[in-house]
């Protein structure tokens, strides 16, 4: 499937009009709901490869992909298998039973991670997952995105150190077939 094949079936099945309130608070007059294509496999192999592709370009040293849950855990586990780079899931917040982890996975400290997101908005959830790799003594200064909305999340993740490379912005999505 070629970019524009995938762009077109990514709005195909995606995207939604409406009134939605994202994550960051700010409200949208459409919606590309994340879930309907990670879902799927025929659209999750090849945004895989994608993102493994764009991670060994942006970050070649990268010791580990992470994707934050829920929305890029299955991301990340479709750049695992096409990369061979081992993952790690970073939790919204600590397990409060068991062994407490934010991040789950096998790690060393000191090791580079490039961070796996779906859709970036303000890049506020990536700031928070970059956050807790850095406290478990990991290295993060990369991310790579499906689709960046444009609305000022790449120039805060600039703000935080972190460089994004993204997939297709919302434009090129909503401007496919």
């Amino acid at each position: 499937m070629n970019d524009a094949e995938l762009r077109a079936r990514i709005k195909e099945i995606a995207y939604l009009e409406g009134d939605f309130v994202l994550r960051s608070g700010k409200r949208s007059k459409y919606y590309l709901d994340k879930y309907r294509f990670e879902t799927r496999p025929e659209l999750l192999a090849p945004l895989g490869e994608r993102i493994a592709a764009a991670a060994a370009e942006l970050e070649p040293g990268a010791d580990r992909l992470a994707g934050p849950e829920l929305g890029a855990v299955a991301l990340a586990a479709a750049a695992s298998l096409s990369s061979g780079l081992p993952f790690l899931l970073v939790r919204k917040a600590a397990k409060e039973y068991s062994t407490g982890k934010r991040i789950e996975g096998v790690f060393e400290e000191g090791e580079r991670i490039c961070l796996v997101e779906d859709v970036v908005t303000t890049g506020g959830a990536l700031i928070a997952a970059v956050e807790a790799l850095r406290e478990s003594g990991l290295v993060c200064e990369s991310a790579v995105c499906v689709v960046d909305r444009e609305e000022g999340g790449e120039e805060e993740l600039a703000r935080q150190g972190i460089r994004l490379r993204r997939l297709f912005t919302a434009q090129e999505i909503l401007a496919a077939g």
